[in-house]
């Protein structure tokens, strides 16, 4: 994943150090029911569709420009499918971050499945029912777009 150039900013007086920012992920189901998914550069899996705003960004406009930078897929955002706070991730250079993801069902309006920059190898749509191998994050998120429950928050604290 590309590191946005207001993060890299932050770095060179932060360091290292725990950053708390801000993360969407974009649930795209086609009008056929499948799900867009991308196959990863950095790691080769398949994924959910994600990202993070920039400064001053809406975070549905946030979803809806990553699904295009993405996978050149245009869509609308219908719905908050889950907000939650995720575990800290460190990377291989040592940076420490931690997402308040926000989940989106969004809902294709026009475009063609392509790889449209260099964050993915591949992108598809899937049926729900023919998912290629997903890790937990990608599979919860997917189960919720499709359910009618309100939008899942997790009251579990860590504090």
């Amino acid at each position: 994943m590309a590191t946005p150039d207001f993060i890299r900013t932050l770095r060179e007086t932060a360091g290292s150090q725990l950053l708390w920012l801000p993360g969407v992920t974009a649930i795209v189901f086609d009008d056929d029911g499948r799900v867009l998914l991308g196959r990863r550069s950095d790691n080769g899996r398949w994924a959910v569709i994600g990202g993070i705003p920039e400064p001053g960004e809406q975070p549905a406009a946030c979803a809806e420009r990553e699904v295009h930078e993405e996978t050149a897929v245009r869509c609308v955002v219908e719905r908050v499918v889950l907000v939650q706070a995720l575990e800290p991730v460190t990377y291989e250079n040592g940076d420490v971050c931690q997402y308040m993801d926000i989940t989106f069902r969004c809902r294709a309006v026009g475009g063609e499945a392509h790889v449209n920059d260099d964050e993915s190898l591949e992108v598809a749509w899937f049926d729900v029912d023919a998912l290629p191998e997903l890790n937990e994050f990608g599979l919860f998120r997917i189960k919720a777009a499709l359910s009618d429950a309100p939008t899942w928050f997790d009251t579990t604290s860590s504090l």
